[in-house]
């Protein structure tokens, strides 16, 4: 027996309770994120007309990217909209590469916040076996780690009566009854009754408070803009988003010719200490830019006054 033969069915376990935590556990969470912001939630669990299957945004250097899930102003089944968050997810079962998937998935997310200056949240939701290393390693790029350890997920299935952990030292045959046992007993309604086990092993507060940090990194406001003309080199600072539009779209007092040399940096500071920024841009570019910060800013603005009216 080939050692690919071996290891399939570990495979395909691992890959239905992978498939589970994505659409029960991710997707609960991110939803509750979208309903109580107004946003539109893109996943492979929901067929969408602008799209294939897949969920693809093209980075900087022209990749199209595939995401497990996108948080979204303005996108309808017909339509993206403007990007706010991007998430991966995943299960371990074993700790083994656990750097190498940390490196993997936040390098996959960090261009986004690069080529998107609206894209405010970038976040990794994990469970299983992943190293204290590799977690510190996703938290240094500035990414957003929500993680359940596995003993928690074993829990919550064992108390429908389905086991998913296995020794390493397991036969194929052994880890064959295991997946077939899995398959054999999970249906929608026992996919829902193993994530309401897990609130309760692991706490409603904890899901909470993750809803809640998420919300709060989604809906910051950019409290300042910094605008610098390279030619000149000094940035103009604008705490009014109508005042930095202004300057864009002025001819900045000097002549024609040198408005078209000009390349400017743009740099938007939020309110939870985040700075996009952005250089080498043409006026056009950075006015871009600006206008769709500007869209966003408005919308959390308002949702924000709404909530304390």
């Amino acid at each position: 027996m080939s050692k690919s033969t071996r290891s399939s069915s570990g495979h395909k376990l691992g890959q239905i309770v992978g498939d589970w935590f994505e659409e029960e556990v991710a997707v609960d969470l991110l939803s509750q994120v979208a309903s109580k912001l107004g946003l539109y939630l893109d996943h492979r669990f929901r067929s969408r007309i602008c799209r294939g299957s897949k969920v693809l945004w093209e980075d900087l250097d022209g990749n199209n990217v595939d995401y497990d899930f996108v948080l979204e102003l303005g996108g309808t089944d017909n339509k993206k909209g403007i990007p706010l968050a991007y998430f991966e997810t995943f299960w371990r079962r074993g700790a083994r590469h656990s750097k190498d998937k940390a490196r993997d998935d936040s390098g996959k997310l960090m261009p986004m916040k690069i080529t998107y200056p609206t894209t405010r949240v970038l976040g990794i939701i994990s469970a299983g076996d992943f190293t204290k290393p590799a977690q510190e390693l996703v938290q240094s790029r500035g990414i957003d780690l929500f993680y359940i350890p596995k003993s928690h997920i074993c829990k919550a299935w064992e108390n429908v009566g389905i086991q998913v952990d296995y020794e390493d030292s397991a036969t194929e045959e052994e880890k064959r009854r295991v997946a077939d046992n899995a398959v054999s007993k999970l249906d929608k309604e026992t996919k829902t009754e193993i994530f309401s086990h897990l609130v309760s092993i692991v706490g409603k507060a904890v899901f909470d408070s993750y809803i809640q940090r998420i919300i709060a990194g989604v809906a910051a406001i950019p409290l300042e803009f910094r605008i610098t003309k390279f030619l000149v080199g000094s940035p103009v600072i604008f705490s009014n988003h109508e005042d930095a539009k202004s300057y864009l779209k002025s001819s900045l007092e000097v002549g024609e010719i040198e408005v078209k040399l000009s390349l400017f940096r743009y740099q938007a500071i939020f309110s939870d200490g985040n700075i996009f920024q952005r250089a080498d841009l043409s006026k056009e570019e950075a006015l871009e830019l600006h206008e769709t910060v500007g869209d966003v800013a408005k919308y959390f603005s308002k949702h924000h006054a709404d909530r304390h009216s």
